[in-house]
């Protein structure tokens, strides 16, 4: 089967020759391995390893395409900069990772309707088509599944107003987080319209949305289906109006909103953080003949570099959920440079050993 066959029936949980396989690597888990020669420079780990997914980010969402960046303070590692959504973020220099939030200009629904709302109408400027035009046509070559990536509305708001500001909104001003959730998702949609007119559809659409932190989801079950769930289903809907699924990354534990995800048209869950409380021999078995799955596999286990430790991990798990035909292997993060490349390997050949189907 090619990647794309193969997830396309996976992600309709019909029979397919094994179990999918993607993943995520930090920036400098690649140069890193570049760097040390374990693969050709010219080849992409995609290629190498031969996933079956294929995604390309196409939209900018920030909020004003013309404000220059600007940094406000820097030292050796870290950079502090306010940016075009108007908020100020400190990053690293050396390696990729979720930035310290510092300020944000935007703090109550006044602030966003007067200075952001105008701002987000849709716009080709946001939309990169030549990039999306080479990406599908490399994944149609590669006959690998593509998908159409980027984020939906909860994570399109905290760029913008933070998410102690989003987050005390949804108590105090639930009526700002619905419009702007909603108005997120129809300046996606109406963006994904006038691209797939453009340059095509693709397989498949990806949506980045992490909706919880250790232990807990950012929100309950109740302000998820009020106030977010309706901007999903609205991206969704247009999604499954082209026949397309819908492949949600969600880090952070978020299983109490898995049934909200499902009735809003999500038809696999990404990444099942296990460090957060994920469990992805559980969730199999309450949602696995509704939800496709990728992801569950605690990275910690890779970070050991022991074949032994993998082993049990995978082993403990893989023989159990890919017989509901719905399974793509995948860490349940992204692969730092502390896991050694032939450790990777080891653990897509062990994965998809035990993921073949007789």
């Amino acid at each position: 089967m090619t990647g794309k066959e193969r997830m396309t029936r996976l992600l309709k949980r019909q029979k397919t020759d094994r179990i999918g396989l993607y993943e995520h690597f930090w920036s400098d888990t690649t140069n890193d391995w570049h760097d040390k020669g374990k693969f050709d420079k010219n080849q992409s780990l995609a290629e190498h390893f031969g996933f079956d997914i294929h995604s390309h980010w196409p939209f900018n969402f920030t909020a004003d395409l013309d404000f220059k960046f600007q940094i406000l303070s820097e030292d050796e590692d870290t950079y502090t900069g306010l940016d075009g959504n108007f908020a100020t973020l400190r990053r690293h220099k050396k390696h990729e990772a979720t930035p310290e939030h510092i300020d944000f200009s935007i703090k109550t629904a006044k602030d966003y309707y007067e200075r952001i709302k105008p701002l987000i109408t849709p716009s080709e400027r946001r939309i990169n088509f030549e990039q999306y035009r080479i990406e599908k046509a490399y994944a149609a070559q590669k006959e690998r599944f593509f998908v159409w990536s980027g984020t939906n509305a909860f994570e399109l708001m905290h760029p913008v107003c933070g998410h102690e500001n989003m987050l005390m909104g949804m108590v105090l001003e639930p009526k700002w987080i619905a419009e702007m959730a909603m108005d997120y998702a129809k300046a996606t949609v109406a963006m994904q319209e006038i691209l797939f007119a453009k340059e095509g559809k693709p397989d498949g659409i990806w949506f980045y949305e992490d909706m919880g932190f250790k232990e807990r989801p950012f929100m309950s079950p109740a302000m998820y289906r009020e106030l977010i769930l309706p901007a999903h289903k609205y991206t969704m809907d247009f999604a499954k109006s082209l026949g397309l699924p819908v492949i949600m990354h969600s880090c952070g534990y978020v299983e109490p909103l898995i049934p909200g995800m499902i009735e809003a048209g999500v038809d696999c869950l990404q990444v099942i953080e296990v460090k957060a409380g994920m469990d992805l021999i559980k969730i199999f078995k309450e949602y696995g003949d509704r939800l496709s799955l990728m992801g569950g596999i605690d990275v910690r286990t890779l970070y050991s570099n022991d074949k032994e430790i993998i082993d049990l991990e995978l082993e403990s798990k893989i023989p159990i959920v890919k017989e509901g035909f719905g399974y793509t292997l995948h860490s349940d993060h992204s692969i730092p440079k502390t896991v050694d490349f032939e450790t990777y390997a080891y653990f897509v050949e062990k994965g998809l050993e035990l993921g073949r189907f007789k």
